[in-house]
């Protein structure tokens, strides 16, 4: 079990800092163009409105995490057939 927890843990600071690092990558490469969004913006509504239930990034940190640990795991599951 001590070996899950490390695996577990490991996984979501490295993931969580691949992520942020993507992230970074992405603003630093992306380049407005500022002509198309001064066309478009006489048809945006005057008003924004911002919801959101939940965040999507815990979704995929989940998502992500369910995977691992069922790939973590199926290894051992096959191990364990195969030695006896």
């Amino acid at each position: 079990m001590k070996k899950y927890s490390i695996f577990a843990i490991s996984f979501i600071v490295l993931f969580s800092i691949f992520q942020v690092l993507s992230g970074v990558l992405l603003t630093f490469i992306y380049t407005p163009s500022i002509e198309d969004a001064w066309n478009m913006s006489s048809s945006l509504p005057k008003e924004v409105i911002i919801s959101s239930n939940h965040s999507p990034f815990l979704v995929q940190l989940l998502i992500a995490f369910l995977s691992a640990t069922i790939a973590y795991f199926i290894p051992k599951k096959f191990r364990s057939k195969n030695n006896q």
